[in-house]
């Protein structure tokens, strides 16, 4: 077995179970050390017993890699991948309809890895296309990207969708809204995107009326195409927990069915998002949705099976939920 792929693959699954992100970092940095220096030499440290000698390369990496090159799956990797059959079941049929997904984070913003790898990830679990929404600047403990960053990120994008042809990388933002509705960025560069994500992501307890009105605000946009994580909650997780915010769904909802915002169903385990009675409002006042999993790693693309499920349980229908499109009817969508 390559040792540069069961590295990358462990990385993978660890940011699939949400472990922390030094140990997912170890070994990227080990998978990344030994690409490097390329596999003939790879194979003659191995087999020197030398491994740990490379900057990146620690004694369980190099098991890892020497265990590799000894033909069979390394140990850990077997353990691991002995416990990622599935993340959650009656999701099969719903993940099908998935095209691409239209929430997720590289290194540029808070996320763990380069846009590269991001689509590599997102290419290797099926998918058509990736939505890149990297947070916007006022968000600074995310790193947020300034209008000058965010632009030089679009002309990277497009110059590497040339090279990964027929997939395709979106360009997109998650934008903060900021308290009274306002969005985080140049009108002039949020038409310029793809897709615009809008979230709230800072005094999430203010008052219920206050919140309802910054929340419409921000949806009656026309640059705004999803609602990000509604109620900003936590429920599990190494962040801890975080009560939903409060504002009144129904408007809310309805304005987003009004200007054809689509309802974020946000697939991270500790967010679950919206909950489930609020899920069903969406679906009863007749939005559309977006499956989405505001994934920070490659392996975390891996929770669409969290938010596939849900909307196999509810029964929502297949043809209200807009990344099902292809990639070119979902820009004619948001246009």
């Amino acid at each position: 077995m390559d040792p540069v792929v069961a590295l990358r693959r462990i990385a993978f699954l660890l940011e699939r179970q949400l472990e922390q992100t030094h140990r997912i970092k170890a070994y990227r940095k080990a998978a990344d050390r030994l690409e490097a220096i390329g596999p003939d030499e790879v194979a003659q440290l191995a087999a020197a017993g030398q491994l740990t000698q490379l900057a990146d390369v620690g004694p369980k990496t190099a098991l890892v890699a020497t265990q590799a090159l000894d033909g069979g799956v390394p140990d850990y990797l077997a353990e691991l991948e002995s416990g990622a059959e599935a993340l959650a079941p009656g999701a099969a049929e719903v993940r099908a309809w998935i095209r691409g997904d239209l929430h997720t984070h590289s290194h540029e913003s808070d996320g763990g890895s380069p846009i590269e790898h991001m689509a590599a990830a997102a290419i290797g679990t099926g998918l058509e296309y990736l939505v890149l929404t990297d947070h916007s600047p006022r968000l600074t403990v995310a790193n947020g990207l300034s209008a000058d960053r965010l632009r030089d990120q679009i002309r990277r994008v497009k110059a590497l969708n040339a090279e990964l042809a027929p997939f395709r990388i979106l360009t997109g933002i998650e934008v903060d809204i900021l308290d009274g509705g306002a969005l985080d960025q140049e009108p002039e560069l949020l038409a310029e995107l793809d897709i615009v994500v809008a979230s709230v992501h800072s005094k999430l307890r203010m008052p219920a009326e206050q919140m309802t009105r910054r929340m419409v605000h921000a949806v009656a946009n026309p640059h705004v195409d999803v609602l990000g994580h509604c109620t900003g909650r936590l429920i599990t997780g190494g962040r801890g927990t975080r009560p939903q915010s409060t504002f009144d769904a129904e408007l809310v909802f309805e304005a987003c069915r009004r200007f054809g915002v689509a309802v974020e169903i946000n697939s991270r385990p500790e967010r679950r998002d919206p909950p489930t009675d609020l899920l069903e409002l969406a679906m009863e006042t007749g939005c559309e949705f977006a499956v989405n999993t505001d994934a920070h790693a490659p392996g975390q693309l891996d929770f669409l099976d969290y938010g596939c499920a849900r909307v196999a349980k509810l029964g929502i229908e297949r043809d209200r939920i807009i990344n099902t499109m292809a990639a070119d009817d979902l820009l004619a969508w948001t246009r």
